[in-house]
Parts: C-alpha cells; sequence; structure tokens
C-alpha cells in the first residue's frame, strides 16, 4: 500500500511529499529487494511517541531518500529480530537492494540528512 495523504495539506508542497509503504515479514525482503533509489526503513509502535512524531512529521521533511517503508514492530517479530532492533524508532538504510546500515540520530531533519549521506558512504551488505 501506498499512502500519500499529506498531499493535500495546505502548506506542504506535493514535491517534498516521498511514498510511504508499509512492509510485513511477508513481503518486506522481496520489495526492498526490488526497490530502485534509496529507501528508509523505519521501525515503530502505535504507542511510541517518538515514533507518532516520525510518521507525522517525516512524510514531509524533504529527506533525500525515494520512499519511507514503515515497519510495525508489534506485528513483524521476524524484521525485529534480523535488524537487531533494540529501540524505537529505529531507522535503516537500503539502497538499490543493499543494506547500508543503521541511522544513529536524531529525528531533527538536518541530522537524519548528514547520518544518512554517513550510512550511504559505508560499504552496502546483503539484507540482513
Amino acid at each position: 500500500m501506498t499512502a500519500n495523504s499529506r498531499c493535500l495539506e495546505s502548506g506542504i508542497a506535493q514535491d517534498t511529499i516521498v511514498p510511504e509503504l508499509e512492509l510485513t515479514d511477508l513481503d518486506a525482503d522481496h520489495r526492498l529487494l526490488d526497490f530502485p533509489g534509496t529507501s528508509l526503513v523505519i521501525f515503530t509502535s502505535p504507542g511510541c511517541a517518538s515514533c507518532r512524531w516520525a510518521r507525522q512529521n517525516l512524510p514531509g521533511a524533504a529527506l533525500p531518500v525515494d520512499r519511507l517503508c514503515w515497519i510495525d514492530a508489534g506485528n513483524n517479530g521476524g524484521l525485529v529480530q534480523r535488524y537487531e532492533v533494540f529501540h524505537l524508532p529505529a531507522l535503516f538504510v537500503v539502497r538499490n537492494g543493499l543494506f547500508h546500515g543503521a541511522l544513529h540520530s536524531s529525528l531533527r531533519r538536518e541530522d537524519l540528512i548528514h547520518a544518512l549521506g554517513r550510512a550511504s558512504a559505508r560499504p552496502a551488505e546483503e539484507l540482513p
């Protein structure tokens, strides 16, 4: 499922909104391997205040990514285990089907942009 619900909000330009997708244990590997460009993979939970903030604000943050891939940590234990998620929200970079690791950053736009640059410069690996 792709969502771009914020496109019609006033004050947000359509070209700053990136596509959002919900991934699960059943489809994440296949889809992440097939996606061209950069995917920001974000593990969240409805009970996490920072996760709710991220879901509300990251789509319009004009991050240099092609898509945001949301994973509900409570419903996708296999992915949580494979990605070794220990805190939420947990962010990872996948570019052209290759894993570039975790982002260790605050959720501030500038910090995320710098962390994305560092992650993209790391040697790529296979998906976990």
